[in-house]
């Protein structure tokens, strides 16, 4: 695959300053200049402002020149317009307004964190010691971004754009609802949901396993319970483990660990799933504000108040 990760996201929010702290306080690293960065990804999330809470830009990694040039080609074929520029292409999906940049970037490394010793039945692996994540007593803070879910009014334009335009692949598929895009070997960067009005569902962001993704979001929820949306469980279509927070403008924030690999696209087969199914295979289901959340008419109103 050309494409070999998600580099960035820039979100717009009406309320900057108050979004800002609580990512800080998830765990990312404020730059001083509205991003900030993850442990091994850098910089790799924006806070700008705007009149209602939407996914501004995303921006993936490319290897060569080459590649950029391919994309243009497919995106021409689609209709869609695209500027190559000082080692950048950037596009614009018409249904959601993301600004898409595909930028010449070396492939990102991870160190290898060592896996945490589990007992099991008949398997002794950690012995005359307390787990090492009760012992934890640092702050979670995430190693990467992981994905970013999108809203759009036009699910088979958007899967497009992404898809045939820029060189996603496909992982799975909601039937009818959404589909599951890769562009690296994660099981998806970008998740695109059928929606009555285009938004930023939420942000993804990897933690070392699932003692993180508990400890992040106890932390989170102290003093805050209505931070809380959903979790924990695990999914079926990614298989991580989750946990998702709602920030002050209302877009979820997700700590995930132990996601599917996809080295070789041909041992992986997507599913069209439908149903629970593709949700969750374990934990509570999800509530009614996850699947349509509870500013969809409000965020509907202020596009259409914006655009009259």
């Amino acid at each position: 695959m050309a494409l070999h990760r998600l580099t960035s996201i820039i979100m717009g929010v009406p309320n900057v300053a108050e979004t800002a702290a609580y990512y800080a306080e998830f765990g990312l690293t404020p730059e001083g200049d509205g991003w900030f960065a993850t442990r091994d990804g850098g910089r790799q999330l924006g806070i700008v402002h705007a009149p209602t809470r939407r996914l501004v830009e995303v921006r993936i990694g490319v290897d060569t020149a080459d590649d950029l040039a391919a994309a243009a080609s497919r995106l021409k074929r689609l209709g869609v317009a695209r500027h190559i520029d000082d080692g950048a292409l950037t596009a614009y999906d018409g249904p959601t307004a993301v600004r898409a940049v595909l930028e010449i970037a070396p492939r990102p490394t991870q160190e290898p964190v060592a896996a945490t010793a589990y007992n099991g039945p008949g398997r002794a692996e950690r012995t005359d010691s307390r787990a090492p994540g009760v012992l934890r007593t640092e702050r979670v803070r995430p190693r990467k971004l992981g994905h970013a879910v999108i809203g759009t009014t036009d699910l088979d334009a958007t899967t497009a754009f992404f898809r045939e335009g820029l060189g996603f692949r496909a992982s799975d598929y909601i039937k009818d609802h959404g589909a599951f895009l890769r562009c690296s070997t994660d099981h998806h960067n970008i998740l695109v949901l059928a929606a009555p009005v285009a938004f930023l569902h939420h942000s993804s962001w990897q933690v070392d396993d699932i003692d993180e993704v508990g400890r992040g979001a106890a932390a989170m929820l102290e003093g805050h319970p209505d931070r809380h949306v959903w979790g924990l469980g695990r999914h079926y279509a990614g298989s991580n483990f989750f946990w998702y927070l709602k920030d002050p403008a209302g877009n979820f924030s997700e700590y995930y660990s132990d996601m599917d690999c996809v080295v070789d696209d041909q041992l992986w087969t997507p599913e069209v799933l439908e149903g629970a199914r593709g949700l969750f295979n374990w934990g509570p289901p999800p509530p009614p504000s996850f699947l349509a959340p509870e500013d969809l008419a409000a965020l509907m109103t202020g596009i259409h108040g914006a655009s009259s």
